[in-house]
């Protein structure tokens, strides 16, 4: 039970211990548990796991250095909910085949750690900087809609072709994949199933876990396919602790040396690449924000993009320091925020806030990510979990897009941006759409 107290009225802010532009929140002390957030968090964490195969096989760290580098970024995530930032963060997810490519240009070893420790360390003091000197909420504030939906929608086909592009992983998945992947959309999306959950009592407490029941059934699924493996939980030990030491051994600068000036400054373009990524998960987030925030009058929300900046800064800096992380640390992890926010808008009573909500998620998955028997149960669904994860943020990433543009020239500009964001990429997109805006909508004049 909740020892804290937030008065009922309207727009009410759930309390906090202000710190600067930090509004510090403790679980039970500041908000609620919430058990349908926790019990999400306990199998999604196998989203969380699926950087263990892309970091031992990039950095050629051993499973259990891979292992202790997600624990640590698990603990990472924590700090947004908790210093005043109301989503559930992730991965730069669209920037990874980048990073990876990137990074292969590298002889695998000390070296190629050594760009990874580059632009990590260079992306986190961008988003520092953009966080300290207000440009980040400016930037945001700035950008026409036209192109904020650009990002958006090339961010959400990106997502989707991915999964199904050649050597895909719908392809390895086909079964589980679309069953348990159409099972999400309908929980999280479906109007039919909205109606029917208010019908049966059952039902509706099923609707408030969110994605979680789709991974169930992925886990029973997969075997009967013959798509994945059955998992086989052990049950002896109960949580792994990181091997620090070993791991600042492996892949800390203060172990393997600093990267020298010439690879900072090759890491620059993949660096405002990544951070373009990351600019429209700040977009995707304050729509998410507004939208929850408009459905409930009981509290207020208070999304601050520099405050965001400033926690994904400081967790970039913190990992490039000690555990260097190929994912990197973005604000959003959109399909669960998503979720959380749609559970939220059905009332105090279901959630009691939107805080409550993303903290008991990322507080479970930090612990989720270190509990053996866990871990063990979800590892043979870790890469259909990450794909269920990329397509429900696909849908979110389409649908609020083309609620932010209205006009015809808002919809071509938006359209356009979009394909050249998802098959060129950020930088390309971002060119294409700002060239757009200024031929069609700017000489119009003011939208």
């Amino acid at each position: 039970m909740a020892i804290y107290r937030r008065e009922s009225g309207i727009d009410v802010e759930q309390p906090y211990w202000p710190l600067g532009i930090f509004k510090v929140r403790l679980p039970l002390v500041h908000y609620r548990w919430e058990w349908p957030e926790c019990i999400q968090g306990i199998l999604l964490c196998a989203t969380c796991l699926g950087a263990i195969p892309v970091l031992t096989e990039v950095l050629g760290v051993p499973f259990e250095i891979a292992w202790g580098m997600v624990i640590i970024n698990g603990f990472l995530y924590m700090l947004h909910a908790h210093l005043g930032d109301p989503v559930v963060p992730g991965w730069i997810t669209p920037a990874i085949p980048l990073v990876v490519a990137w990074l292969n240009t590298y002889a695998i070893g000390p070296e190629r750690t050594k760009a990874l420790v580059a632009l990590q360390l260079s992306i986190g003091i961008f988003f520092v900087f953009m966080g300290i000197t207000g440009l980040a909420k400016r930037l945001i504030a700035m950008v026409p809609d036209s192109l904020k939906a650009g990002i958006l929608l090339g961010a959400g086909f990106a997502a989707v072709m991915g999964e199904f592009r050649p050597g895909g992983r719908f392809g390895q998945f086909p079964f589980t994949l679309a069953l348990s992947g159409l099972f999400a959309y309908y929980l999280l999306f479906s109007k039919s199933f909205t109606d029917v959950r208010k019908k049966h009592p059952f039902l509706n407490k099923a609707g408030r876990f969110g994605m979680l029941p789709a991974l169930v059934l992925a886990i029973i699924l997969g075997p009967l396919f013959g798509e994945l493996s059955i998992p086989k939980v052990e049950i002896g030990n109960m949580f792994f602790l990181p091997p620090i030491r070993e791991i600042i051994n492996y892949v800390s600068p203060f172990a393997i040396g600093f990267p020298s000036l010439a690879i900072f400054l090759n890491a620059l373009p993949l660096m405002f690449s990544a951070y373009i990524i990351a600019f429209g998960d700040f977009v995707t987030a304050e729509a998410l924000i507004t939208e929850a925030d408009q459905a409930r009058r009981d509290e207020k929300i208070d999304f601050n993009a520099d405050r965001s900046n400033l926690i994904s800064g400081i967790r970039n800096v913190i990992e490039a320091l000690i555990s260097p992380y190929t994912q990197l640390c973005g604000p959003l992890w959109a399909a669960v925020t998503a979720s959380v926010a749609q559970r939220y808008q059905e009332g105090r009573e279901g959630m009691d806030s939107i805080f409550s909500g993303a903290g008991t998620f990322r507080v479970t998955t930090f612990i989720a990510v270190a509990t053996i028997p866990v871990v063990t149960l979800v590892r043979p669904i870790l890469p259909v979990a990450l794909s269920i994860t990329l397509l429900v943020q696909g849908f979110v990433c389409a649908r609020v897009g083309m609620n932010m543009i209205r006009t015809n020239e808002e919809m071509g500009v938006a359209g356009v941006m979009a394909a050249v964001l998802a098959i060129r990429g950020a930088a390309w997109g971002l060119a294409v759409g700002i060239l757009l805006y200024l031929l069609v909508q700017y000489r119009r004049g003011k939208e």
